[in-house]
């Protein structure tokens, strides 16, 4: 379990850096949008494979820490965070987990968090978003998350493995 919380930690931190670092502008849209913390809680699933009420609560607290720390839309990205959490739950056990499939999977939450972002965003008129700047977000949002997130899935892989021999 220390893999994961520091798993957490690092990501939520590194969030933060690299929104700082990345922020290259095009408009009001940056090049690339990290979401390594999503990432991460895709990636240690596996963890709370037979816990899974201990995953969602913590994918909700973490998701209302990201909102306290960097969004400032309290309950927005917890009640996000939670949803994705359920559909990676559900995606985990219909796919064959591999290097490939985490990619996949990373790409469609990934996608799937910028969609219903956006149009959260657009509904309650906080900030006006075309689908093409939607587009654009979730391309730039996919550079930098699936690397993090195949290199993430094989530490954990590995961490799983030495775990098991103990």
């Amino acid at each position: 379990m220390f893999f994961v919380y520091l798993t957490l930690i690092i990501s939520f931190l590194l969030d933060g850096v690299l929104s700082n670092y990345l922020d290259y502008m095009l408009g009001d849209i940056t090049l690339f949008n990290p979401l390594l913390t999503l990432v991460a809680l895709l990636v240690i699933y596996p963890f709370f494979k037979k816990d899974e009420n201990k995953y969602l609560i913590i994918a909700f607290i973490v998701g209302f820490l990201y909102d306290l720390f960097y969004t400032n839309l309290l309950f927005t990205n917890a009640i996000l965070f939670l949803l994705l959490a359920i559909i990676y739950k559900y995606l985990y056990k219909k796919l064959e987990v591999n290097i490939l499939t985490t990619a996949f999977s990373i790409c469609l939450i990934i996608a799937i968090y910028e969609i219903t972002l956006s149009f959260l965003l657009f509904i309650f008129n906080i900030v006006p978003i075309t689908t093409g700047e939607v587009f654009y977000l979730i391309v730039h949002s996919l550079i930098l998350n699936v690397i993090y997130g195949d290199i993430l899935y094989l530490i954990s892989r590995r961490t799983k493995r030495k775990r098991r021999l103990n």
